[in-house]
């Protein structure tokens, strides 16, 4: 075996590559790719927009929330403010974090730094999400709702309380839970923050860049 045929050197070239479906929020691409050895492999890849999400913490430590209804879990959820990144190049994902703050909060905030970055289920999507930690909040005017955020209610939970229920199970969406415990981690291990112009490595861009092609063509 040469030296770069081992474990971790297989370039993993895609061979052929076809869109299955194309929805309003995702489309299924089906790829064919040269597995090492190589056998061609179909894999099935979920293209999203990406989105955002904050935790917004007061001067008091309080983390605002939002309780709302997720119709594929046919209950509401305690989440933390959030959107889809589905303006494309038209908006930086810390813009679409700020409107996404006002617009659920009605709040803004002096201070944003970039909490964590996830890939949300890499083994099937490019899904992917950034988390900000913002801070000195206000005020903001009241938005307009409609549709399931018509429904939506905005809680204050100290990070301690937010954390425990974390744990007890209450809860449950992954992208509140990894911001709480984060936060959390990152004030007890005095942790410096990443800046908001800090590059976002895997930040989805394919299925936005089909959908604005669509649109000018």
């Amino acid at each position: 075996m040469s030296e770069n045929s081992g474990p971790g050197t297989h370039d993993f070239v895609v061979r052929s590559s076809e869109v299955a479906y194309d929805g309003a929020i995702l489309a299924l691409r089906l790829d064919e790719v040269e597995m090492p050895g190589g056998r061609i492999a179909e894999r099935e890849v979920v293209e999203h927009y990406g989105a955002v999400a904050v935790v917004a913490r007061d001067h008091d430590g309080r983390i605002a929330m939002v309780r709302q209804y997720r119709h594929p879990v046919g209950r509401r959820l305690l989440e933390i403010p959030a959107g889809l990144l589905d303006k494309g190049s038209a908006e930086s994902p810390l813009t679409a974090a700020q409107r996404e703050l006002a617009e659920e909060t009605d709040l803004r905030a002096e201070r944003w730094q970039v909490l964590v970055d996830l890939d949300l289920s890499p083994g099937f999507t490019d899904e992917a999400l950034r988390v900000y930690l913002a801070e000195e909040l206000s005020q903001h005017h009241i938005a307009d709702r409609e549709d399931e955020e018509a429904d939506m209610s905005l809680e204050w939970l100290h990070l301690d309380e937010a954390v425990a229920k974390v744990f007890s199970g209450e809860i449950v969406n992954a992208t509140a839970v990894a911001g709480i415990l984060a936060v959390f981690a990152a004030d007890r291990a005095d942790i410096a923050l990443r800046t908001t112009d800090t590059p976002w490595r895997d930040q989805p861009h394919a299925f936005a860049d089909r959908k604005a092609g669509r649109a000018s063509g």
